[in-house]
C-alpha cells in the first residue's frame, strides 16, 4: 500500500534527537552497501556510520549521514526555498537530489544555499553537477561560493554547470560563468596549487532555452531534460530528472505554461513555485496592490495557479516553494492552494527532505548542527595533481615584519 506523507511547512518540525535507523553497526552498513553496488560509498564524516532503512520505516527526522540510501531510492533535500531577500530560515532557491546509484545533482544555487548544503556534510567529491533554471541571483547567487567551497572540501575534478542560452549571448549561462571566473580570478589563482588543479575548472554546458523536452544530461542511467519556462525574460527553463522508474520535476520560476503541463506529466515529485498571493506579497514588500498583483500573477505563479497546475498533473507529491512561510503567509498560501487542489502537498521549507521510492514518499525535516566541520576528504583528493604554491611578489614579501619568525615547515609526505 502506497504511503504518502503530507507535510505543511507551517507546522513545527518533528525532532527525534538521537534516533538512528535500524541496527547501527558496521556489518549491517557494509552489507547494505554491497547490495546497492555498483554505487560507490560516500566518504562519511568521522564518527558517523550509515545504516539501512528497515522495512520502509523511517525516523521522524533525517539525521545526515546516518541512513544508507536504498539502491532504488531518491532523496530530495531543499537547500533553499525562499526569496532574494533571504532570511536565516529561508535562503534562496536550491535543491539537492541524491540517487541510490551514488549520483548527486544540484538544481539552482541561490544565495545562501551553501550553508545548508554544508550542514549536511556531503561527500563533496560528488558535488560536481549544477543545473541552473535561470540567472536571477536567488537561483545562481551562490554558484561561485559553491564552486570554491566544494573545491576546498573534497572535489578534485571540474564542476559542471548546465544552463540555458538567453535572448542574446551575454544573457546565457556561458556569459554568466565567464564573468564569474573573471570576477573571481584572484581567488581562483591563489588557491590553484594548494588545491587540486582540476578542481578549479568549470565546464559549462549551454543549451537553447526554447528546446522542448530535449536531453541535456544522460549518464549512469540518469536522464535530465529541459523545456522553456515563462519568467521575466527569455532564458528560463524547467527540468525533469528520470532514473530507475522515478521522475522528479524542478520547475524553477515560471508562470503556468503548456510545456510544464506536457512534460511534467507522470512525475512522482513535481515541484513548481507557489508564490505569495497578491495581498500577502504587497504587505511583505510594502508594494501597492497593482505591482504585487503583476509580480504574483504574471511573473510568478500564485497559490491558486499552483493548485490548478497540480490538479491537472496529479503527481504523487506536489511541492510548492519560493515564499517565506511565516504563519500568516502560510495560511494565505494554503487557502489559495486548497481552493484549487486537494491532493498530496508539501509546502517546502529549507532542509526539508523527501525520500522517494516506487512504494512510498516520505517527507521529513533534517536535523543539523549549527556549526559543523567539512567531511573528511578522499585519498583521491589528497593525491590529485597540484601545481606550484603561489606567493606574493618580492616587493611585497620584503615587507615582512622582522619581529616574527614562523615555525619550520614540516616535510611533505613521501619526502
Amino acid at each position: 500500500m502506497k504511503r504518502e506523507i503530507m507535510l505543511l511547512c507551517g507546522a513545527s518540525a518533528l525532532f527525534a534527537a538521537g534516533c538512528l535507523v535500524g541496527r547501527n553497526d558496521d556489518q549491517v552498513g557494509n552489507e547494505a552497501l554491497a547490495r546497492s553496488a555498483p554505487r560507490a560509498q560516500d566518504s562519511l564524516p568521522r564518527g558517523r556510520t550509515a545504516a539501512p532503512i528497515i522495512d520502509g520505516v523511517y525516523p521522524a527526522s533525517y539525521f545526515p549521514n546516518t541512513e544508507i540510501l536504498g539502491a532504488d531510492e531518491m532523496r530530495i533535500t531543499a537547500l533553499g526555498t525562499g526569496m532574494p531577500n533571504q532570511t536565516r530560515a529561508a535562503v534562496s532557491i536550491s535543491y539537492l537530489v541524491e540517487l541510490g546509484n551514488g549520483d548527486k545533482f544540484i538544481f539552482d544555487a541561490g544565495s545562501g544555499m551553501l550553508a545548508n548544503l554544508f550542514s549536511l556534510r556531503p561527500d563533496f567529491s560528488k558535488i560536481d553537477k549544477v543545473f541552473a533554471s535561470h540567472l536571477h541571483v536567488d537561483h545562481v547567487g551562490d554558484f561561485m561560493a559553491l564552486h570554491i567551497a566544494s573545491w576546498l572540501s573534497g572535489r578534485y575534478t571540474p564542476i559542471h554547470v548546465y544552463g540555458p542560452t538567453g535572448a542574446t549571448p551575454e544573457l546565457g549561462i556561458k556569459a554568466f560563468v565567464n564573468a564569474m571566473q573573471k570576477g573571481y580570478a584572484w581567488d581562483i589563482n591563489t588557491r590553484t596549487g594548494a588545491l587540486p588543479d582540476a578542481g578549479g575548472q568549470i565546464e559549462v554546458h549551454e543549451f537553447p532555452f526554447m528546446q522542448e523536452n530535449v536531453i541535456v544530461y544522460r549518464l549512469n542511467g540518469v536522464t535530465i531534460r529541459s523545456w522553456p519556462a515563462i519568467h521575466s525574460l527569455d532564458g528560463a527553463v524547467s527540468y525533469s530528472l528520470e532514473w530507475n522508474g522515478l521522475k522528479y520535476v524542478f520547475g524553477g520560476d515560471t508562470y503556468p505554461n503548456k510545456w510544464y503541463m506536457k512534460y511534467a506529466a507522470g512525475a512522482d515529485v513535481a515541484s513548481h513555485e507557489c508564490f505569495l498571493p497578491p495581498k500577502a506579497l504587497a504587505e511583505y514588500f510594502g508594494w501597492d496592490l497593482s505591482q504585487a498583483t503583476y509580480v504574483s500573477t504574471r511573473i510568478h505563479s500564485e497559490p491558486a495557479a499552483f493548485g490548478k497546475v497540480m490538479s491537472t498533473l496529479k503527481p504523487r507529491m506536489a511541492v510548492g516553494y519560493h515564499s517565506v512561510l511565516s504563519p500568516e503567509n502560510t495560511a494565505a498560501i494554503m487557502d489559495g492552494v486548497r481552493a484549487t487542489y486537494d491532493g498530496p502537498l508539501t509546502l517546502c521549507r529549507d532542509l526539508m527532505v523527501i525520500n522517494v521510492t516506487k512504494e512510498d514518499i516520505v517527507v521529513r525535516m533534517a536535523v543539523v548542527d549549527e556549526y559543523v566541520l567539512p567531511p573528511d576528504v578522499t585519498d583521491a583528493y589528497k593525491k590529485a595533481p597540484r601545481s606550484d604554491d603561489k606567493s606574493p611578489s618580492a616587493k611585497v614579501l620584503a615587507g615582512k615584519w622582522k619581529g616574527y619568525t614562523p615555525p619550520p615547515m614540516p616535510k611533505k609526505p613521501g619526502n
